[in-house]
């Protein structure tokens, strides 16, 4: 039974996953809890060992929890018995780093074999091949083997194959990691061209927050295990709390310095867009009398909309920069204050 199209597609409830190791226990998880919602492209980013691997294999059990809950269609996942986990995996494929291809089968053969196993005609599972490699633009490399493929046209091999058992979500482990800037731009096109032309959920594994800002449309950033940050992609750049998420942003106030790289307290501007080219500071001197320290300045892309990012030294008068934070504010801009992370 399929819960109604407003309900959440996957839900994570106080997920926890301890190890236990020589002398003690690792806690790789701790009391997760995430809402996904049908046809959103949701990011999970982390450090490394932040805990976002292991979330994921969770998600299609191929790690146990220790405790906790995760719903797929209001189905808990944990308490299926094996044929019950079975049916739900068709529905959640995942993809791979590495890719995992079958590498003395050819790319026909890699897409078909999940077909195979499902029992599908041949004739049937031919057919869907032929349209499964039309939607990652390898039609003409049927025949060929993956030794003779690019990391690219391999991990297109390896999405062809996890859409074979036609899935409702599309959990993806690191895709990009071992690919080429270039490529790996291609491969976010063709996960953001599958989500809208098949309405899948895709649920993204990265440490790249130029992978987020490209295709994501909400954002869970994992800091030891724990959630630091939730929220639209947008909202998590403008207004970013965590210490996690500033590292991650690249929000990290530091004195430009040959001789001294100590970080500072600073202010962080946003410019929404439209905003990133007009002369803010140069106002801000002339209307406010003081001395500007720019740290570092930038112009991201969030979803096709760019933001321009400020880090300013804070002014160590509290009366200038209260008069600071007043004009900047009034000019329709975000402002923060940075503590050194």
């Amino acid at each position: 039974m399929h819960l109604s199209e407003s309900s959440p597609l996957i839900e994570v409830k106080n997920l926890r996953k301890v190890y236990q190791v020589p002398g003690g226990e690792v806690v790789a998880l701790d009391g997760i809890n995430l809402s996904i919602e049908r046809g959103q492209i949701y990011g999970i980013i982390g450090m490394s060992g932040a805990g976002k691997s292991t979330l994921i294999r969770c998600m299609n059990r191929l790690d146990t929890p220790t405790d906790g809950q995760i719903l797929i269609d209001g189905q808990n996942i944990l308490a299926m018995n094996e044929k019950q986990l079975m049916a739900t995996r068709r529905k959640v494929s995942m993809i791979f780093q590495q890719f995992n291809l079958l590498m003395q089968k050819t790319v026909a053969r890699n897409v078909r074999y999940p077909l195979e196993i499902a029992g599908v005609p041949k004739a049937k599972a031919n057919a869907r091949v032929k349209e499964l490699l039309q939607i990652v633009q390898l039609e003409d490399k049927a025949d060929a083997y993956p030794i003779m493929l690019s990391g690219g046209q391999r991990q297109r091999v390896a999405i062809a194959r996890a859409l074979a058992s036609d899935p409702e979500v599309l959990l993806c482990d690191e895709a990009t990691s071992a690919l080429d800037p270039m490529t790996t731009q291609s491969i976010l096109a063709l996960l953001q061209d599958i989500n809208q032309k098949l309405g899948i959920t895709v649920v993204l594994i990265t440490h790249e927050m130029a992978v987020i800002r490209q295709i994501c449309s909400r954002v869970a950033i994992l800091d030891g295990g724990k959630i630091a940050e939730e929220g639209t992609v947008d909202d998590v750049f403008v207004h970013t709390r965590s210490a996690a998420g500033k590292r991650l942003f690249g929000i990290v106030p530091t004195k430009q310095d040959e001789t001294e790289m100590a970080e500072v307290p600073a202010l962080r501007i946003v410019f929404d867009e439209g905003r990133e080219s007009q002369p803010i500071i140069a106002g801000l001197v002339k209307e406010c009398g003081v001395a500007v320290n720019i740290l570092s300045a930038d112009i991201k892309r969030i979803n096709g909309k760019s933001y321009g990012q400020m880090l300013i030294e804070m002014p160590q008068d509290d009366a200038v920069k209260k008069q600071v934070i007043q004009y900047l504010t009034g000019q329709g801009l975000t402002v923060k204050e940075v503590d050194p992370v």
